[in-house]
């Protein structure tokens, strides 16, 4: 089974999430879906008042080497086990989460494109853009409502790690995508994305 890997990168709160989950909604069992942030490295011997002091921003918070590992398996056919990240607690929870191979795998996160190892696996590369205010907004929301943060906490991490990582680090590879769009809720870019994942799996069907 031939595995085609789409790649859906951009800044926090740009609205790649929402594109991503959009289209797994839309292919359910069709597609399998990886998401970088589980791939925050295991912090569980470190005190929790310094797990909150990490830059999460930066490519060495991820263990990206364990998820080319696991993008290899699912190439092969073979099924992974996921990590599951606990952003309360800023580590990994003690669960895991399975994941079968499929035709189509979409790999989301603000540093999938940042990594060589990773954007030699992609057939597909997307990046999703927004407004800077927008992007901000959206984090403080998510990160209140979702994740037990207060705002203070918040907006001292966007400034001292969130920002800056971001024109250094997510911003650049912008220029590594094949196809960039204007929000996660794009229509004509969800359509022209969403027609291509059916072609695919309708040639699956045909052979």
């Amino acid at each position: 089974m031939k595995t085609i890997i789409i790649g859906i990168a951009g800044g926090t709160g740009s609205g790649k999430s929402t594109f991503t989950n959009k289209l797994k909604d839309t292919f359910h069992e069709d597609v399998a879906v990886l998401y970088h942030d589980n791939y925050y490295r295991d912090q569980s011997d470190i005190p929790l008042e310094e797990r909150k002091k990490t830059n999460y921003d930066h490519p060495d918070a991820m263990e990206t080497e364990l998820l080319v590992e696991h993008l290899h398996q699912l190439k092969e056919g073979k099924a992974i086990e996921c990590p599951v990240y606990d952003y309360t607690m800023h580590t990994r929870s003690n669960q895991v989460m399975k994941v079968e191979p499929k035709r189509v795998i979409l790999l989301e996160g603000i540093l999938v494109l940042a990594d060589e190892r990773l954007r030699d696996l992609m057939d597909v590369k997307v990046y999703v853009e927004a407004d800077a205010d927008e992007r901000i907004l959206r984090r403080v929301i998510r990160d209140v409502k979702e994740r037990g943060r207060d705002i203070e906490g918040v907006v001292e991490q966007y400034l001292t790690t969130v920002k800056p990582m971001h024109y250094l680090y997510v911003e650049p590879t912008r220029t590594t995508a094949d196809i960039v769009i204007n929000s996660g809720m794009n229509p004509v870019a969800f359509e022209l994305v969403r027609n291509m994942i059916q072609k695919i799996l309708d040639e699956k069907e045909e052979v």
